[in-house]
């Protein structure tokens, strides 16, 4: 069972200058965020002032603010308000810029190569009562709240306890900590709050003509 801890990861400057970002996971694994040789990435950024967002060429982009209020984003000349937990999908092709008429941001930002994968963020409210499983290909990002990892298996999806005992191989996760999904021993999370569930597919290539 994986589990990165958000207070373990350290801050790294856009390519641009304009904010910071903590990278969760990227494949393959970036250098640094000034790094765009991956197919995918997971991070979460933070934005202070307002100003034009780093460019990434050749990508999909699906944008959640997980903390403020809001966020005008500004995509290719169309403005879009992005209110807390509404994921919002764009093309990294496009001149982006964001104003913060209510402060200060945090936002999950899921870049995926175009051609190569296709990245999904869904929010989900958190059970005591009934685990919510981290499948392979997702990443599990608790937002707020309180919340315990268990390996699939462990912790029972009706009760939240195991014929062993309440809570045997559960790990506590704070605040954006982030759980890496897996078929085997599928991670399950209990707690109260809200959970960002993001899925990375693998897109099919084409097939060739003739």
């Amino acid at each position: 069972m994986e589990i990165i801890r958000y207070s373990e990861l350290k801050p790294q400057p856009w390519r641009n200058g304009g904010g910071v970002t903590r990278e969760l996971a990227s494949h393959p694994q970036a250098a640094s965020a000034q790094d765009d040789f991956w197919d995918w990435r997971v991070s979460i950024a933070e934005i202070s002032k307002a100003g034009p967002f780093s460019a990434f060429v050749g990508t999909d982009r699906v944008l959640t603010v997980i903390d403020g209020e809001l966020l005008l984003l500004n995509v290719d000349g169309a403005e879009q308000p992005l209110e807390k937990h509404r994921p919002f999908r764009f093309s990294g092709d496009a001149p982006s810029s964001a104003t913060l008429p209510t402060g200060n941001v945090q936002a999950l930002n899921v870049v995926t190569r175009k051609g190569s994968f296709k990245g999904y963020t869904s929010i989900i409210e958190l059970s005591k009562k009934r685990a919510h499983p981290v499948f392979n290909g997702q990443i599990g990002v608790l937002l707020q709240g309180q919340a315990t990892v268990s390996p699939g298996g462990t912790a029972s999806s009706e009760t939240g306890s195991s014929a062993t005992g309440p809570d045997v191989g559960a790990e506590p996760l704070a605040r954006y900590d982030a759980v890496v999904g897996s078929d085997t021993e599928t991670p399950e999370i209990l707690g109260r709050g809200f959970l960002a569930v993001v899925s990375i597919d693998r897109v099919d290539p084409a097939p060739s003509a003739g």
